[in-house]
């Protein structure tokens, strides 16, 4: 018999032999688990360290985890996905529980444009959470205990090394790689992540050329294939739907839509909008780009909406179009036109830089020819919106919107009713 250090590490080992399939992930250093609505269903997923997948259960029972991407340069962990079938009442990846999804939401967080921006001139202090409030924010997010939290894009922002002496940034990896997406989103949003499933929109740092390394390996909601275009990263992508009862939040990806016209790019996108006509019930459309938004004064010639996904939605979103729903401006808001537009919402204020030309009133300005008619705009704000469910709405066209700030105090709040807007100003 062995005694000792010596028996204590021998019985160790014997017990990990006996787990039979997945990683230990007690002793892996990274481990971050979510669920995910994806163009092909509902996900359980997993980022790992090392090359093996973690042990799922799916109402008790034991679900293989697959690989969908393995470890490879600057990403040395495993992305692990186990299709969630519908009815299922709980999973759990390694013994941790997951939030499911509820057939009808209530309370539907947006949140966009979070990560901390190092690019260049323009430098923000990772490191203190008054100026990069995104954890904070996060963490306020969680106790209020949402149904679903929609991403709408924008997580990958530290592109360029911190400068020599700048304390404020000092130690910040910048890159496409894991340690930039981890110190970005996944450690400072890892409560909010597990609180709830989530919908993640592709913003325009998750192109090719940005973070797109780190989006199609562990966020698209298509399957990778490492042989595609920058590591797999392909787009844009087609729109893929999502059902939350009453209503459908049409997923669309706008990362590379040109800001000045572009017939080419708004002919494709042209189509994708009026597709939702075959959409039964209300839409909303969730792209990170903004339509007919205000992030700049009227002589500028970026006044703030993307003038190509103007010339495709302006003639052809069909009727049952309620909103759009955008991040890519810094700042919260909401408007409605007079023309008979769907409202749009902004909620670009989850932690990056603040837009310091956003304005605080937005009604009777004109944006591309069309006019807002009511609205709300807090700029300079860091936070987060939530749309909660009217009670006993039985139409999905009922809701209420609420900015708040990372603290979880309301910074305003508006009725909506299809395409209008009542907001307190």
């Amino acid at each position: 018999m062995i005694h000792g250090r010596a028996g204590g590490l021998i019985a160790i080992v014997s017990y990990l032999l006996t787990i039979p399939t997945g990683v230990n992930v007690a002793l892996a250093e990274d481990f971050y688990r979510w669920v995910q609505y994806t163009s092909g269903g509902i996900e359980a997923r997993a980022a790992v360290e090392g090359a093996g997948c973690p042990v799922a259960t799916i109402d008790g029972a034991a679900a293989t985890m697959t690989m969908r991407a393995s470890p490879g340069d600057n990403y040395p962990v495993a992305i692990c996905v186990a299709p969630i079938p519908p009815g299922a009442k709980s999973v759990a990846i390694a013994d941790h529980p997951l939030a499911l999804p509820k057939a009808h939401p209530n309370r539907i967080v947006i949140v966009g444009d979070t990560g901390c921006r190092l690019k260049g001139q323009q430098i923000q202090a990772c490191n203190d959470m008054s100026e990069w409030p995104f954890r904070l924010g996060a963490d306020m997010v969680s106790d209020f205990k949402p149904d679903l939290v929609l991403h709408v894009g924008d997580f990958h922002y530290r592109e360029t090394a911190c400068p020599l002496g700048n304390y404020g940034c000092a130690g910040a990896p910048y890159g496409d790689t894991w340690d930039v997406w981890k110190a970005d989103f996944f450690s400072p949003g890892e409560t909010l992540l597990n609180a709830a499933p989530w919908i993640f929109v592709r913003g325009n740092h998750e192109e090719c050329e940005r973070g797109g390394k780190g989006w199609a390996r562990a966020l698209d909601p298509y399957p990778f294939d490492a042989s595609s275009g920058v590591s797999g990263c392909l787009g844009p992508a087609r729109p893929f739907n999502v059902n939350i009862g009453e209503l459908t939040i049409e997923v669309m990806d706008v990362s590379t839509a040109d800001e000045q016209v572009n017939e080419a790019q708004a002919s494709w996108f042209r189509d994708q909008f009026a597709a939702a006509k075959d959409i039964a019930g209300p839409v909303w459309q969730a792209f990170h780009r903004p339509i007919w938004a205000i992030d700049a004064p009227a002589e500028s010639r970026h006044r703030g909406d993307n003038r190509t996904l103007a010339a495709a939605a302006r003639d052809s979103t069909p009727g049952n179009v309620q909103a759009f729903i955008s991040g890519h401006h810094h700042t919260f808001e909401a408007m409605s036109y007079v023309q008979d537009l769907p409202l749009q919402i902004v909620s670009g204020h989850g932690g990056d830089d603040l837009s310091p030309f956003a304005p605080r009133i937005v009604v009777g300005n004109e944006v591309n020819g069309v006019t807002v008619k009511a609205g709300i705009a807090r700029p300079r704000v860091f936070g987060f919106s939530m749309i909660e469910r009217a009670p006993d709405d039985d139409s999905g066209l009922e809701w209420t919107l609420t900015g708040y700030d990372t603290h979880g105090r309301p910074i305003g709040r508006c009725r909506l009713h299809g395409r209008a807007l009542d907001c307190d100003n």
